[in-house]
């Protein structure tokens, strides 16, 4: 349940704190006092859209918190666990940032968090329900969520199911409607694949021939210049004039002298003596140089040939030989492939059928769940409607799939090959007609609390909060509903924004919500009404403006009714 909420600068409510008791809590006030803004700001702590325009004028950032505790038989414990997020003491601690420039900060109990994931621990604590669910009714295809809705721990799993191979069955057949819608396109492919491979093949590349023809062209076409360097080096090192190596040599041998003398002696005679051998070894190294080195034209010109081939192969192919050799093997995989077209073209269309069969198979399970849920729900809502003065009324969950259309692999869907609508007859002796073509105001709102009295039951959510679903209603009907709205509230804590006075009756607790001017602002306040101010808020319900002797003793009379059907 909701124990804490602490909200500060959203929309004209600069800083509240509240706490929630278990039970039944009614929100009443003027319209536009900030009721539904509390419920907003419930919503956004359970993962609802956020947006900037929530922050209140002239602040940078709003700031959501909320302490809720959870039944230690809660489906939040696993949801909590899949993201490594502990609950201790059975409390769980959800807060929410919302800046400026339009960033969220979540957290669930100090840790960061996704919108995402706030949303998912979220919806498994918190059910909100509005006017909107109105809409969502009026809409036939919003109609299987609510069904799968009422049983969700016996269709989800299949349901799951369901999707992944649905999921798999259309990749299936993306990639064979892909490959036959091609064919001329293939032809055309291979065509160009067969001369590429075959041109590529034919140049017959290795990896680092570029850069070593590269180095063997630069020694002839320098050739001239490479051997008068290294004549002229030999020449001073080991020529008949002069030589480089027997001046050395001189000075090795005299130095060899005195090295015993002294430690410097000896250092000086060992580096002597030791550039002498390596300047001999470089002067045998350039006359060998010498004797390789020789001009060849012809060879010249065929590198020069060659080159100019591996320039036109990554003029197409690629910018570099690597990149070439690289492309090689990738055309050449897919020309393997589609040479083997019709091979390739049968795995497809196989696995295209497992696919098929699969979803097929899983679909019409689903479905043969869904129709004994259906008759279940059916039971269920006709039972709740009676006890909401719509006792004459008959219920219908029909669905459009026959034998031939679960035959049809088009008729399935991302949900299954189920599409349902609810039809009903709020009249004796009027055929059953669809829900969103005749149902009034009124009679949806019953519906809806038929539903929720229902799956309150079933889904183990902590919080139920109803905003103005009592819309429409008046009298022993609006007695009903509060007294259906108390009964949800045995299973669940309930928190109810309502502006009948029924309603406000069977609460347990009462907030009174009110805006107050603060300076040059307005700001919302919350009281949290004791019995006293219960019955003159309950009478202004009642009468307006204007409380009279009469409108109190009716409030009291409520109150003393309310209290005996609690009972």
């Amino acid at each position: 349940m909701l124990q804490e909420l602490a909200i500060k600068n959203f929309a004209i409510i600069h800083e509240l704190r509240l706490e929630f008791e278990n039970g039944m809590t009614v929100l009443t006030g003027e319209t536009g006092a900030g009721k539904s803004i509390i419920i907003d700001a419930v919503g956004l702590l359970a993962g609802g859209r956020g947006s900037s325009e929530f922050i209140r004028h002239g602040e940078t950032k709003c700031s959501l918190e909320g302490l809720f505790t959870i039944p230690k038989d809660s489906n939040v414990y696993s949801v909590l666990a899949e993201y490594d997020i502990e609950a201790e003491e059975q409390t769980l601690l959800l807060q929410r940032d919302i800046h400026t420039n339009g960033k969220n900060v979540c957290r669930v109990n100090g840790r960061l968090v996704t919108t995402a994931i706030l949303r998912h621990i979220g919806e498994n604590m918190i059910d909100i329900h509005g006017q909107n669910e109105h809409q969502e009714l009026m809409r036939p295809e919003q109609h299987l969520s609510m069904l799968d809705q009422f049983s969700k721990k016996q269709i989800e799993p299949l349901s799951q199911k369901y999707l992944l191979a649905y999921q798999a069955y259309q990749e299936a057949k993306q990639a064979y409607d892909k490959w036959e819608s091609s064919e001329q396109a293939l032809a055309q492919r291979l065509d160009m694949l067969t001369f590429q491979v075959a041109d590529i093949f034919s140049a017959e590349l290795s990896i680092g021939e570029e850069e070593s023809l590269m180095e063997e062209k630069n020694r002839l076409v320098n050739y001239q210049k490479i051997m008068n360097a290294l004549s002229a080096s030999y020449e001073a090192l080991q020529g008949e004039e002069g030589a480089g190596l027997d001046l050395i040599g001189v000075a090795m041998t005299e130095i060899e002298t005195i090295d015993e003398m002294d430690r410097k002696y000896k250092e000086l005679s060992e580096t002597i003596t030791n550039s002498y051998f390596a300047l001999q070894e470089v002067a045998s190294d350039l006359h060998r140089e010498m004797d390789q080195l020789a001009w060849d034209e012809n060879r010249l010109n065929e590198i020069e040939t060659r080159l100019e081939l591996l320039t036109q192969m990554k003029r197409k192919y690629g910018s570099t030989i690597d990149e070439v050799l690289q492309y090689f093997e990738e055309i050449s995989e897919e020309l393997s492939q589609l040479e083997n077209h019709e091979g390739h073209a049968e795995a497809l269309a196989e696995k295209l059928a497992t696919a098929e069969a699969e979803v097929m198979k899983t679909g019409q399970k689903l479905s043969q769940i869904r129709h004994k849920v259906a008759t279940q729900l059916e039971k269920e809502i006709l039972v709740q409607l009676k006890e909401l003065y719509m006792e004459k009324v008959l219920f219908e969950i029909r669905f459009n799939n026959t034998p031939e259309v679960e035959k049809n692999i088009q008729a399935y869907h991302e949900a299954g090959v189920d599409q349902i609508e609810f039809y009903i007859s709020a009249n004796p002796g009027e055929p059953l007609k669809p829900l969103a073509k005749t149902a009034s105001g009124g009679e949806l709102s019953r519906i809806i609390l038929a539903m929720k009295t229902i799956f309150s039951k079933n889904q183990g959510i902590t919080s139920i909060i109803f905003d103005e679903v009592d819309t429409g209603v008046s009298g022993r009907v609006a007695q009903a509903i509060a007294t259906k709205i108390h009964s949800v509230a045995i299973h669940s804590q309930v928190l109810c924004i309502t502006h009948l006075p029924q309603v406000a009756a069977m609460a347990d607790h009462h907030l009174f919500i009110a805006k107050v001017p603060v300076g040059n602002r307005t700001e919302t306040t919350v009281v949290a009404l004791d019995k006293p101010e219960k019955i003159e808020e309950i009478a202004r319900m009642l009468s307006g403006t204007q409380i009279t002797k009469l409108t109190l003793e009716h409030a009291k009379e409520l109150l003393t009714l309310a209290e005996k059907e609690k009972k």
